[in-house]
């Protein structure tokens, strides 16, 4: 990457909208809407909630299947977009991962695959696939054996200790992980007495989650040897150094960017500002700064 500085899947879609604010060119690449093999209509309204510090949304998955993205997205997205994009890929059993993972494969938009696991499980309970090291280490195992391209795996949070699956990922064959998705939350509406959100329980993300997010990053970097994308509320240079310091190899921009849409190349050009201050020539020598201080 030209810069360590990314946009997360979910809030920047597939990169039209925020076309029309800054170059998105300046970005070392962005992780496109949460895509599933089948097209999916999400859940019903409503499907997001503010908090004080952050945000809850329980979209659902929301989007046009891999063959559309293939078909129009990805065609669409060439015209502005000259990076390799980052496909972020969700699934209800292992089989879907790994069909739409072989089919995302074969796109020459795409540099790497990121495999979101926090979805249900339809064959097992419903439960998250990240949830189960068992589960997740099937679905990894199951998408490096049809796909060239680096694997990511995005990793839940709502577990006992996300070090161990980074490192199950690793054994199973990952080239990175994604770190970290939204924790549980919830959302009761005083008037009625009822949950806000009709399957009751939503993704918690934005900067409450952040300082979690960093302790996560800086666990995975001390006991995993394995590249991290650090995600969790990062809107400020403070933030992504702070996240670069833990161990993070890159940085992913999520709900801060709908909070303000020019958050990516602010800290685009914010890193790089501080970097020609500072006299330093490249990212890597920010990464991990945390765990070689006394």
């Amino acid at each position: 990457l030209r810069t360590p500085v990314i946009a997360a899947s979910g809030a920047f879609g597939y990169g039209k909208e925020y076309h029309g604010y800054y170059d998105i060119n300046c970005l070392g690449s962005f992780s496109f809407k949460g895509t599933t093999l089948n097209p999916r209509l999400g859940n019903p309204l409503p499907r997001i909630a503010e908090t004080a510090s952050g945000l809850l949304n329980a979209v659902g998955l929301q989007n046009p299947g891999v063959e559309h993205v293939l078909a129009h997205e990805l065609p669409e997205l060439q015209a502005f977009f000259h990076k390799k994009v980052i496909a972020n890929i969700s699934g209800f059993s292992v089989e879907e991962y790994q069909r739409a993972c072989e089919m995302i494969d074969a796109s020459d938009a795409v540099g790497l695959i990121e495999v979101n696991i926090s979805c249900p499980n339809v064959h097992g309970g419903g439960m998250s696939f990240g949830a189960s090291a068992e589960s997740a280490a099937l679905v990894t195992k199951a998408v490096k054996a049809v796909t060239k391209k680096p694997v990511y795996m995005k990793l839940s949070p709502n577990v006992t200790d996300v070090t161990e699956f980074a490192a199950s990922a690793k054994d199973c064959g990952a080239d990175a992980v994604s770190a970290v998705n939204t924790f549980l939350g919830m959302k009761i509406d005083v008037a009625t007495g009822r949950p806000h959100f009709i399957n009751r329980v939503a993704g918690l993300s934005g900067p409450a989650i952040r300082p979690i997010a960093v302790r996560i990053v800086y666990e995975i970097f001390a006991k995993v040897d394995l590249p991290v994308i650090g995600i969790g509320g990062i809107g400020s240079l403070d933030d992504v150094l702070e996240f670069l310091m833990a161990g993070a190899s890159a940085v992913s921009i999520g709900t801060m960017s709908l909070i303000n849409p020019g958050t990516g190349i602010e800290c685009v050009q914010g890193l790089e500002a501080y970097m020609r201050e500072h006299n330093i020539e490249s990212p890597g020598a920010i990464i991990g700064a945390a765990h070689r201080i006394p």
